[in-house]
């Protein structure tokens, strides 16, 4: 399918395209392009703000000097959105609006339409605006600096539309001259040009059932099961492999198979734009823009409307860990290191070769959770996964003695970043009460998922990595030689109830060498899909919220490669088949047995049954909800031995039934189920007065629940 760069329901036909080689000669008299007809008529493109713009005293920006334009250009004119109280704000690192005032902004002054345009860059010399409007004129459209020590360049450009490009011409204190994009541009172009766009961010919702009930999806006491997408390699066409599907064309394809495969919620890998493609999206020069790559605003609007349509939430991961140093982005942004800590022990990542946000600096502050409340607000986001937070919350991540200096309590933790994090989560909460913010957090930091009330950072959950890296070494064991290595499956019950954890087996895992979950399995065909099956069965009864990686439904062959599209002929083989089912039923059997979600988080809901049996390489457990006669028992066989009359002590007397086997020929199982009731004797077992005898299949997971 075609690439999608400018979407078809653009409302303008300007010509896009930024290229220096369009560049008009500054003496040569051209027209200002502007935006169709219909902006003639436009009071305010960005309808999300007020509907009557009041225009700022004169006062608050300083006198614009007398500007060379070219013939048939209008100069800047004198203009500001911002208040004394933004500004204040703003410098406290407490303005968590300002996508509202920085940027371009297509509005009507004075009886004419034009753009607006607001920049932070306090140690300029000089800031114009340049663009295909002016030829890229460098001289001709200077913006005025405010009076009040903000920083913040601005002005008032007549009959430049919607669908402009542009980016800031700064000169810096030392002379030095920049081309930066917008740091709030709602839009830039398709890498790898680089300049930003004059757009809006409206859109015509039509999810206000999804908003007014999504709390009842997105609380931690119900189901939350999560698939995660790399948008531009989940599919392509067979007829143009090398070419993206746009986030129209996605909503056709994806958006049904989510919900046929019983997700509650999907998880999209970084989207704002970024010039890199093998960067996966982490390395972000728009913040507040969808990528291009895909289509427009709107496209992506309507995407997640899609979703929310089939009752599926949309978390999009966020990046406020570090950014790149193109020089079009914010590395350097005025010639000095504004939104970066200038000293490179704090504001250079050495894993990434990147650059850390000031986290200490107000208007930075300002600018990340903005950007944030900017995603939940304008996108109708459900949710947030912070990403790299464990980078964040230590001065000596990733670097050796000598290169990092102690906190002022000479200790190693970033306690700039650490009130950052809270306050950010004390932003998006308070705002919004019913979405979800995630950490990917590797260490032992304590209090990740505990309000900030109780010293906590505040996030609703955090990744449960420890949990993910004991559970893959465990599987890629030889089943003789697991009754060795048997507490690394054990041991996560230890600390599972310290925080709100979620079960991740994301991306990370399936790249660079990795090989893919299928491939990490030991034993010939058949008993690497069983050995998948029975960990994707203890990844669904464990307690915690679920994460899967976008192919690992059906145990794709390879290891993900970002530059194509899944394997999804693969379907047609029944061992891949077999084990897409099992996803189906795993999320099926999740969602409608309370015992598995109602008590995710407490221990209450969890209960050993048998944990010690090495020598066989079976677990026993038992998961709770708030009913007793919701109550399930859960039996692991981690080797290839079938076990006939295995005896097993349940918490009731009574008729069980196996509801789950994953051992199922449905599934590519041998099919050594149980199909009868399980009637309890009085045989005490595992220190319970009653139990019952079974059949335990091969590499295998059941699920018993009382029945009578």
């Amino acid at each position: 399918m075609a690439k999608k760069i400018i979407s078809t329901t653009e409302e303008t036909n300007i010509d896009l395209t930024s290229s220096k080689e369009k560049k008009v000669s500054g003496t040569k008299k051209t027209m200002v392009k502007t935006a169709s007809a219909k902006a003639k008529n436009l009071k305010q493109a960005d309808s999300e703000m007020p509907s009557k713009i009041t225009e700022t005293a004169l006062s608050g920006t300083a006198s614009a000097e007398i500007q060379s334009t070219a013939p048939g250009l209008q100069p800047v004119e004198v203009y500001s959105r911002f208040s004394d109280f933004d500004i204040s704000l703003f410098k406290a690192g407490k303005h968590y609006k300002l996508y509202e005032l920085f940027g371009s902004h297509t509005l009507e002054h004075k009886g004419v339409t034009g753009t607006y345009f607001a920049v932070w860059a306090p140690n300029a010399q000089v800031v114009h605006v340049i663009g295909n409007f002016n030829g890229w004129n460098k001289n001709s459209h200077q913006l005025n600096v405010r009076w009040d020590g903000s920083g913040i360049w601005e002005g008032f450009i007549p009959h430049v539309g919607h669908g402009e490009t542009y980016k800031y011409a700064i000169k810096s204190f030392y002379g030095e001259e920049l081309e930066k994009g917008d740091p709030f541009a709602y839009r830039w172009e398709e890498p790898p040009r680089t300049a930003s766009i004059v757009t809006h961010t409206y859109h015509d919702w039509h999810d206000g059932q999804w908003m007014k009930k999504r709390i009842q999806h997105n609380t931690l006491t119900r189901p939350y099961s999560v698939y995660e997408v790399h948008f531009g390699s989940w599919a392509r066409s067979p007829e143009s492999p090398d070419q993206f599907m746009g986030y129209r064309e996605m909503a056709e394809v994806l958006v049904p198979y989510v919900k046929e495969m019983g997700f509650t919620h999907v998880e999209f890998m970084p989207l704002a734009e970024h010039p890199y493609y093998p960067s996966w999206g982490y390395q972000i020069t728009g913040y507040f823009a969808a990528s291009t790559r895909y289509g427009s605003p709107q496209d992506l609007m309507y995407l997640i409307e899609k979703f929310h349509a089939e009752d599926i939430g949309v978390i999009l991961d966020w990046v406020p860990s570090h950014f790149p140093g193109d020089a079009h982005g914010l590395f350097r942004f005025d010639g000095t290191s504004l939104y970066e800590h200038e000293d490179p022990q704090k504001g250079f990542h050495p894993d990434w070769k990147s650059y850390i946000f000031n986290y200490g600096r107000n208007e930075v502050k300002s600018f990340l959770i903005s950007n944030a409340i900017f995603w939940l607000e304008r996108y109708h986001i459900d949710g947030l996964r912070v990403d790299a937070v464990a980078s964040m919350l230590y001065l000596d991540y990733s670097r050796n003695a000598g290169e990092w200096e102690p906190n002022i309590y000479g200790g190693n933790q970033n306690l700039e970043a650490i009130q950052f994090l809270k306050e950010f989560n004390e932003a998006v909460y308070s705002n919004f009460p019913d979405v979800q913010t995630t950490a990917e957090e590797s260490t032992s930091f304590g209090g990740v998922s505990r309000p900030t009330y109780l010293g906590g950072l505040g996030f609703g959950m955090k990744w449960m990595m420890g949990w993910m890296h004991d559970t893959i070494n465990y599987f890629k064991e030889d089943p003789i030689n697991r009754k060795y290595h048997h507490k690394e499956l054990t041991f996560s019950l230890l600390y599972a109830f310290t925080e709100n954890f979620m079960l991740p087996l994301s991306h990370d895992e399936v790249v660079y060498g990795k090989k893919s979950m299928i491939n990490k399995m030991p034993g010939d065909e058949w008993q690497r899909f069983a050995n998948l099956r029975t960990l994707y069965s203890y990844m669904f009864t464990h307690p915690g919220t679920k994460l899967l990686f976008m192919g690992d439904e059906f145990a794709q062959s390879e290891q993900w490669e970002f530059g194509q599209s899944l394997d999804w002929h693969l379907l047609e083989h029944r061992p891949h088949k077999g084990m897409q089912d099992l996803i189906k039923a795993l999320n099926k059997l999740y969602q409608t047995e309370p015992a598995l979600y109602e008590k995710a988080f407490s221990g209450d809901g969890f209960e050993w049954i048998d944990e010690n049996n090495a020598e066989d390489s079976v677990l026993v457990y038992a998961r709770k909800g708030i009913l007793p006669e919701d109550e399930l028992v859960i039996i692991l066989n981690l080797t290839p031995v079938v076990r006939q009359g295995f005896r097993v002590g349940v918490p009731q007397a009574g008729s069980w039934k196996e509801i789950f086997n994953s051992d199922d020929l449905h599934f590519w199982g041998s099919g050594a189920i149980n199909p009868d009731e399980l009637v309890t004797e009085e045989v005490g077992w595992n220190y319970k007065p009653q139990s019952v005898g079974l059949t335990l299949p091969p590499l295998a997971a059941i699920v018993l629940k009382k029945v009578g």
